[in-house]
């Protein structure tokens, strides 16, 4: 087994320029926001601008729920619980439990990104992710993952209950990017507990239930 970690093609921090959820609010415009400090010297208006939209309790930082409610699919369904508590991990760095304003431009900068992959993989153009195009996205980031894998994956990111009368349901945006940091999580802790290479780990239960509990 050889080892892949992505890094041409696969999101890391890049710039773009998502749009949170503003629906919600009279126009459609940011609401005048009432931070007592303007934004940070340097950074975009326009998105200080959302950053205060969805700060409804104007505390300077984001909450799960304020980051959920900003965040949306393109068939404007919010993204799921567990992707944007992934999300908060991930760029949550002082720990606060929050986002703040530079945290949030750094998440802003990173689905942009995602969202290009997945509008690329897209190919029906169906708002989701399908089997084919699941396979076709992981292995351009070097994971050839055998096809009852890739089956299970799609089955656990799908954004519906599976039917028995056909195909499992596409996978949603927010789903898909959860899917393939999970994948990659996973192969690096993989990768780092394989010291001689080889396609092979033993482990105690204790180690496998810390991976289990470190996954997205």
């Amino acid at each position: 087994m050889s080892y892949y970690t992505p890094s041409n093609g696969y999101p890391s921090n890049p710039p773009g320029g998502y749009s949170p959820n503003l629906s919600r609010y009279p126009s459609s415009r940011p609401r005048p926001h009432t931070h007592q400090h303007g934004p940070p010297a340097g950074s975009d208006p326009q998105l200080w601008q959302w950053f205060c939209a969805v700060d409804t309790d104007r505390s300077g930082a984001l909450s799960v729920t304020e980051l959920q409610d900003a965040l949306v699919n393109g068939n404007w369904t919010k993204f799921d619980l567990d992707t944007v508590k992934m999300l908060m991990n991930i760029f949550d760095t002082d720990r606060s439990g929050t986002i703040g304003f530079n945290e949030f431009a750094g998440l802003w900068k990173y689905i942009a990104e995602w969202q290009r992959v997945f509008k690329h993989f897209d190919r029906d153009h169906s708002g989701s992710i399908e089997g084919r195009e699941l396979a076709e996205a992981l292995r351009s980031f070097g994971y050839n993952l055998s096809p009852p894998l890739l089956q299970a994956l799609e089955i656990r990111y799908a954004s519906g209950a599976p039917s028995a009368y056909g195909p499992p349901p596409g996978i949603t945006f927010d789903r898909f990017v959860r899917a393939c940091v999970t994948v990659k999580t996973l192969t690096e802790t993989f990768q780092r507990a394989d010291q001689d290479n080889d396609g092979w780990i033993q482990l105690n239960y204790e180690d496998f239930l810390k991976i289990s509990l470190n996954a997205p």
